[in-house]
C-alpha cells in the first residue's frame, strides 16, 4: 500500500511546518578514493591478527565508549581501506511539499530543474535518480524541493550530488516510517547514484551525511567478519576529534574555489582504469598507509603529520591522473610559498581546493594573498551530518 502524503503535507504547509532534512557536505582528504567499491574490494584483506575476529572491537561507533581492550590507534586496521570525512556547514536543504496525489516530483532550485512521474513508471535514466529513490520508498503525493545552503558552489568537490542523494533517502525513509537502517540507506544512495550514471561514487559522502563529525571510516565491503550482516557492506567508525577541538582544525584549514568546476566522474574513471595496470595498482596501494598517517595526524593533533600526508596523497593522485591538478597549480604554488599545502577536493581538476597549514598564521597570510583572485568558501565543522525537522 503506497504511503499517501498529500493530505498530511497540505496540513503541514498550512501550519508552515513542512518536513525537511538538511544534509551537510564534507571535506575529504587522503584516502578519499578508497571508498569506491573497486578499491574497497581490491585492497581489503582479513587483518593479520592473533585474536578471534568475532572478539574484535568491530561494534564501536560514535556512540560507543572505549573499553580497555580498544586501541585508539587501531593499528590492526592500518592496512585496510579507509577514509576520513570532515562535516562542514555547507550542503542541501530538502523539503517535502504537497503535490498531486497520484504523482511524485523532485525540484532543484539551484539547477532550475524539475522532474515528475507516476510511481511505478519511473524510467531508470540519470535524470530520474532521485525520483527512483522516492519510488523505492512507495510514497506519493509529494514533491521534494532541493536548495543549496550556499549559492554558486556546484561541482566544488564537497560531495554535492551524493549529499543530495543520501538526503533524499533520509527524508523518504522518515516519511515512509523508517523501513531501512542507516547502513542500508548508505548502500541505496551510493548504488543508485553510480548505477544510474550520475557519478562514480563510493560510500564516504553518504556515510558522513549519516554519521557526521571528524570521522575515520574503515571499510568492510561485505560486512564485518564474524558479525551478522546484510551484505551491503559496512564501516567501522572512530571520532578523531571531539567538537571542543574543532577550532584547532578550523584555524589550519580553508577552502577556495578555483573557478573551474569539473565533473568528478572524469577523474574517478581515470583512477579506476589505472587500478587495472601494474604501475597504477602499486601507486594506488600506497594510499592505504598515507590515509592511516592522515588519520593519526588528526587524532594526535600532529599537524605536521597531517600536512605531510596531504602532500604525499596529492603526489600519488597526480601521478595517476595528470588532470587532477588542472586549474589548481597556481593555488598550490602560492600555498607552498607560505609553507602551506593545497589539496583539490573530490576528484579534483578544479572546483574546491582545501588549503592546510600546520601554523595558523601562515594560512592566514595565504588567504589574504588569495582574496580577490579566488572565491573563499567559509565553513564551520559540524558534529552531525544531517538534521531532520517536522517529521
Amino acid at each position: 500500500m503506497p504511503v499517501q502524503l498529500h493530505d498530511y503535507l497540505k496540513i503541514a504547509e498550512k501550519d508552515k511546518d513542512l518536513p525537511k532534512v538538511i544534509a551537510y557536505n564534507r571535506i575529504d582528504g587522503p584516502g578519499s578514493s578508497l571508498d569506491l567499491s573497486e578499491f574497497q574490494q581490491t585492497f581489503w584483506r582479513i587483518p593479520d591478527i592473533n585474536d578471534d575476529l568475532t572478539k574484535l572491537p568491530l561494534k564501536n561507533d560514535l556512540s560507543s565508549k572505549w573499553t580497555p581492550n580498544d586501541s585508539p590507534a587501531s593499528k590492526w586496521t592500518a592496512k585496510l581501506p579507509r577514509t576520513v570525512g570532515i562535516t562542514i556547514d555547507t550542503g542541501t536543504k530538502i523539503e517535502a511539499h504537497p503535490f498531486d496525489p497520484d504523482l511524485i516530483g523532485v525540484k532543484s532550485v539551484e539547477y532550475k530543474t524539475e522532474v515528475i512521474a507516476t510511481p511505478g513508471d519511473v524510467i531508470p535514466v540519470s535524470g530520474n535518480w532521485l525520483l527512483k529513490i522516492m519510488e523505492i520508498f512507495n510514497i506519493k503525493g509529494v514533491m521534494f524541493v532541493l536548495k543549496n545552503l550556499k549559492e554558486g558552489i556546484q561541482s566544488s568537490g564537497l560531495g554535492g550530488s551524493s549529499t543530495a542523494t543520501i538526503g533524499v533517502c533520509i527524508l523518504a525513509n522518515e516519511l515512509a516510517g523508517r523501513p531501512f537502517s542507516k547502513i542500508q540507506l548508505i548502500s541505496l544512495a551510493s548504488r543508485i547514484e553510480q548505477s544510474f550514471g550520475v557519478s562514480i561514487t563510493g560510500t564516504q559522502e553518504q556515510s558522513n551525511v549519516i554519521f557526521g563529525g571528524v570521522t575515520d571510516y574503515v571499510w568492510f565491503p561485505w560486512g564485518k567478519p564474524g558479525h551478522s550482516s546484510t551484505g551491503y557492506g559496512e564501516s567501522m567508525r572512530f571520532e578523531l576529534l571531539p567538537p571542543e577541538d574543532y577550532e584547532l582544525l578550523e584555524n589550519r584549514t580553508a577552502i577556495f574555489h578555483s573557478g573551474h568546476p569539473r565533473l568528478s566522474s572524469e577523474v574517478n574513471l581515470t583512477w579506476r582504469n589505472a587500478l587495472m595496470t601494474e604501475a597504477g595498482y602499486r601507486l594506488h596501494s600506497k594510499k592505504i598507509n598515507v590515509a592511516y598517517q592522515f588519520r593519526e595526524g588528526l587524532r594526535l593533533k600532529n599537524w605536521k603529520r597531517v600536512l605531510e600526508s596531504i602532500d604525499e596523497y596529492r603526489r600519488i593522485r597526480t601521478k595517476l591522473c595528470e588532470g587532477y591538478m588542472e586549474n589548481s597549480k597556481d593555488i598550490l604554488e602560492r600555498a607552498q610559498n607560505y609553507k602551506c599545502t593545497a589539496f583539490p577536493l573530490g576528484a579534483g581538476g578544479g572546483g574546491g581546493i582545501l588549503l592546510f597549514s600546520s601554523e595558523p598564521e601562515s594560512l592566514e597570510a595565504l588567504c589574504e594573498d588569495l582574496k580577490g583572485l579566488y572565491r573563499e568558501i567559509p565553513f564551520k565543522i559540524l558534529s552531525k551530518g544531517h538534521e531532520i525537522s517536522n517529521i
